[in-house]
């Protein structure tokens, strides 16, 4: 088998660790919790880091007017099923295709990347602005606008007292990984059609 297609078959097959680990955590420190609270985010589910994390911050969120973290959202549906096909349709690309298909795929999976992290960043935005105007704390902005508390999509921020970070996990380098392997089957396979 050529290099380029084995590639190819080993990047897809890699996006697979998305179905056993999560893709990315969001905590939570602040110093009334000695153990900062946070959440794991799967492809399929929100998983607590440590034992009722999740429980501890939709509490602590009720006070500002924050809506709970729901079990289940309509992502979590659609996700599982997005993966399985490109995984798949990957691993047929790489035993049938040739290099211009490696890198149609690569794209489209570019694509559908960029448009979960919108979607997160879409969910996150809501979660920390859609606030319930009757919450017993109100906080305000210096130009007294209402106070948000989006945790950021990727990397710390100060919100009050917490320190919020928001970081891939290692579903996201098998993801990350997974689609590198693809793009180098790529210009591989285009060197091998070149010999």
């Amino acid at each position: 088998m050529k290099k380029s297609k084995l590639l190819m078959i080993v990047g897809s097959f890699l996006l697979l660790g998305l179905f056993v680990f999560p893709l990315w955590n969001i905590t939570l420190e602040a110093p009334q919790y000695p153990i900062p609270l946070g959440m794991d985010i799967h492809i399929n589910k929100f998983v607590d880091t440590h034992e009722f994390d999740i429980k501890n911050i939709n509490l602590m969120n009720h006070y500002v007017g924050m809506q709970y973290i729901p079990e289940t959202i309509s992502e979590f549906k659609i996700f599982p099923w997005a993966i399985a096909i490109m995984a798949a349709l990957g691993i047929i690309i790489g035993l049938f295709g040739n290099h211009k298909l490696f890198l149609v795929w690569f794209v489209l999976m570019s694509l559908l990347g960029i448009a979960g992290m919108y979607d997160f960043y879409l969910w996150e935005y809501d979660y920390g602005h859609n606030l319930d105007p009757k919450a017993i704390m109100n906080f305000k902005n210096p130009d007294g606008s209402v106070m948000g508390f989006q945790p950021p999509l990727f990397g710390t921020k100060y919100i009050l007292n917490f320190t919020a970070h928001s970081y891939p996990r290692t579903g996201a380098y098998f993801l990350f990984v997974g689609m590198l392997l693809t793009l180098v089957a790529f210009f591989v396979g285009k060197k091998e059609a070149k010999a």
